[in-house]
């Protein structure tokens, strides 16, 4: 039986693409007949560590953090996690979610050297033109990230343009393979009466509800979505999520007037942010770098049939995403007006809203359905483990 330890970066109850993704995929994968665990960090600071129960299916181990420095985890102790995780699980292979420093570990611990390895490749650490701290940090990440892409066995790269656009993965290209992501529309279920009422309250009596969900972090683009919205009357715009350029974002809202019109109504919770999706008329993801690799919420689009209006970034998998499920409009980065546009464009065609919502729905059925993604990683993993 093929045992694979994943290392992430968190797991839930903590929120995030990366984390959804990891909790669809380790069922789906024993449904395959894959034994699964992760290894991660643990989502509450300064807690002394958690491992899984007897009975956990998947088991996952949550090593200490301390905080994050430069939106990486600090934990000093995720090496002996990893040593324990693969004492106690017996994985013979291990599945390795990148970019997280901690993933480094397994170049210190001789029991992980022994093991094959498969990279997931979620995105690049990209030398910000936003954030330059981040260009000095690559500096320090760079030899280590190298060092683990040399001794891979196989790397997943999420779609074609992200990858052929990775400096870091030009050197390993003939061991990449395209294996997009995916979510299982099951764990996601419809929204209660009481949700969509709270959604009602948040949207107002707008005839036009756009809806962004993401930190409030530099490459995210909210502001070029406060910028569109003067130009879209009758509308609401709500971007839910917390995050360091939220006092920022009021800023904006409040110096152009926008009060009535756009919200940040801070963190919700699964079954509120499910509502929203599920009574938006739009869901908007600005974005404007390639940090925005692939955009796992849209695949959460699909999953209630709703079009989408995308950053048409080069080289990230979120126009390429949109252009496969033929779910979406694309706008150019970082210009407010003509994302105005696109936006104005579906705010006047309810008709196009709806058949671009339809076509997201087969494709969450056909694509990206975490099934389908399953089985390609299994596959991947029964040809290292044959030698094939």
């Amino acid at each position: 039986m093929i045992r694979a330890l994943h290392i992430g970066k968190y797991y839930p109850p903590f929120a995030g693409g990366m984390e959804h993704f990891l909790a669809d995929l380790l069922p789906a994968l024993q449904r395959r007949g894959i034994a699964t665990a992760a290894l991660v960090h643990d989502e509450q600071r300064g807690r002394s560590g958690q491992r899984p129960a007897a009975n956990d299916s998947p088991a996952i181990y949550r090593a200490t953090c301390h905080g994050q420095l430069l939106y990486a985890p600090l934990s000093p102790t995720f090496p002996f996690w990893l040593k324990r995780a693969i004492d106690e699980f017996q994985p013979n292979l291990l599945h390795l979610h990148l970019p997280n420093t901690s993933a480094f570990s397994v170049l210190a611990v001789p029991a992980a050297r022994r093991l094959p390895w498969v990279v997931h490749w979620h995105a690049d650490v990209v030398a910000s033109a936003i954030d330059r701290r981040l260009a000095l940090a690559y500096h320090l990440y760079q030899p280590f990230e190298r060092r683990l892409l040399t001794a891979a066995k196989a790397i997943i790269a999420t779609s074609p343009p992200y990858l052929e656009a990775s400096a870091a993965l030009t050197p390993w290209r003939e061991r990449c393979h395209i294996i997009p992501l995916g979510l299982d529309p099951a764990r996601i279920p419809d929204p209660d009466p009481a949700a969509l009422a709270r959604a009602r309250v948040l949207w107002g009596n707008a005839s036009f509800r756009v809806l962004a969900i993401g930190r409030l972090t530099y490459y995210k683009g909210h502001e070029i979505l406060i910028q569109a919205a003067p130009a879209l009357p009758t509308s609401r715009i709500l971007i839910v999520g917390i995050g360091k350029q939220r006092e920022r974002l009021a800023a904006l809202i409040q110096s152009l007037g926008l009060g009535d019109w756009v919200a940040l109504p801070g963190f919700q919770s699964e079954t509120d942010l499910n509502a929203l999706l599920a009574s938006c008329d739009v869901l908007c993801l600005p974005s404007l770098e390639r940090t925005e690799a692939f955009g796992l919420v849209l695949l959460e689009a699909m999953r209630f049939g709703k079009p989408v209006v995308v950053s048409d970034i080069v080289g990230s998998g979120t126009g390429w995403v949109a252009r496969q499920a033929g779910h979406g409009l694309l706008a150019p980065v970082g210009d407010a007006p003509a994302l105005a546009a696109v936006l104005r464009e579906l705010q006047h065609n309810p008709i196009q809203r709806q058949a671009l919502g339809r076509s997201g729905s087969i494709a969450l059925l056909e694509q990206f359905g975490i099934d389908q993604v399953a089985a390609a990683v299994a596959a991947l993993y029964e040809r290292l483990l044959s030698g094939g």
